[in-house]
């Protein structure tokens, strides 16, 4: 009876201390600038930070995005945005929050030999 009891809680604290790591994925990225959520950005061979970013439904949402290196593209097809980025220079991407869900952002500028691999998620809430 012992045993039954003590790998079930074992199994409870392993789900609770499951659920409590993946918190930190639901927290809005960014910060609120008069009325504005602000994500500043960096794309990179081959990835994106950070990653994922997160919004509420309905914020209007400015990414500050600087490739570090070579020349990439951002798109979120969903929201309309495809911008190319340039190395070093910040690129000011805005667009309305007005659907929930969770949705793909990608490298539009082919960038090297893991350039299909550079995607990320938007999380708007």
């Amino acid at each position: 009876m012992k045993k039954i009891f003590l790998v079930g809680l074992l199994a409870l604290v392993l789900v609770v201390a499951g659920c409590a790591g993946g918190s930190s994925v639901t927290e809005v990225s960014g910060n609120l600038e008069n009325g504005v959520r602000v994500v500043q950005m960096k794309a990179f061979q081959f990835g994106f930070d950070p990653n994922p970013v997160v919004v509420v439904k309905g914020d209007k949402v400015k990414l500050v995005v600087t490739s570090t290196d070579v020349t990439h593209g951002f798109s979120i097809a969903e929201f309309g945005v495809n911008v190319q980025l340039f190395p070093g220079r910040p690129s000011i991407i805005d667009f309305t929050a007005d659907k929930s869900g969770t949705f793909i952002f990608y490298c539009s500028v082919p960038c090297g030999a893991g350039h299909r691999s550079m995607r990320g998620r938007l999380i708007v809430k």
